[in-house]
């Protein structure tokens, strides 16, 4: 059976930035979704123990003093979220996130921040993620406008019911990566290992052409250095330098 029609989790986080070593998690999302089976959905609304940035409560609508109020403590949502994705990645289940790089990183360093063990260091070589973004740039280089998962949304006539609310982008997310896999037969043919494998090269030269870009555009050539080409996930850096 091909792996879109089987079950699928879906993962989001809302942050208070955008920096994966120093934002934190202020919102989660963890939805299982597909194969027959009832969707099951968990959220968490954590207190990220620092100041969330206007701007950032302007994206997903969690101010300081709600999470503050309402929010649990940060140790404990992450260690939930980590066991939670845990869970759904030893049973096979893939792991499917717009941008992944960016939510997976992010709570590496949350649970490194806070003694809790790495998603990585638990599911090993296990983890296998779906990405929308790295998918649709590849099957669609050239296509003009947007690549946020509002534009896909439009672009693959996807409900979206609510941007910016971690559960509403996880599900969005996997019903983006289900039509594009419906779409396109060596996406949705290929076996989940191949394709993990492929999307790590993929995001690697889509990374690279977007830093060239940067090198070539007047007045951004600075933000060239900043991209990353690792993905899922970019790896800590241990004290004296080691991966």
């Amino acid at each position: 059976m091909s792996w879109y029609l089987g079950r699928l989790c879906g993962f989001d986080l809302e942050t208070t930035g955008t920096d994966v070593e120093a934002d934190r998690i202020v919102a989660a999302c963890v939805v299982q979704c597909g194969g027959g089976a009832p969707v099951q959905t968990a959220t968490w609304l954590a207190d990220p123990g620092i100041e969330i940035p206007e701007d950032a409560s302007k994206v997903h609508g969690i101010t300081t003093e709600r999470a503050r109020a309402e929010g649990r403590p940060a140790a404990e949502v992450v260690e939930q979220l980590v066991a939670a994705l845990a869970e759904v990645v030893l049973a096979g289940t893939p792991v499917v996130a717009m941008n992944a790089a960016f939510d997976l990183t992010i709570l590496d360093r949350e649970a490194r921040r806070h003694g809790v063990q790495p998603l990585v260091d638990i599911v090993g070589t296990g983890l296998r993620v779906v990405d929308p973004r790295v998918l649709d740039k590849k099957i669609d280089r050239y296509r003009r406008g947007g690549r946020k998962l509002e534009d896909l949304c439009r672009t693959y006539k996807v409900r979206l019911d609510g941007a910016h609310s971690a559960d509403a982008d996880a599900i969005a997310a996997c019903r983006v990566a289900w039509r594009i896999a419906q779409k396109e037969s060596a996406i949705g043919g290929a076996s989940l290992d191949f394709l993990h494998e492929k999307q790590i090269e993929w995001a690697r030269e889509q990374a690279e052409g977007l830093a060239e870009y940067f090198r070539k555009t007047p007045g951004k050539e600075h933000q060239a250095d900043g991209v990353r080409v690792e993905w899922p996930l970019i790896p800590h850096q241990r004290a004296g330098g080691e991966a």
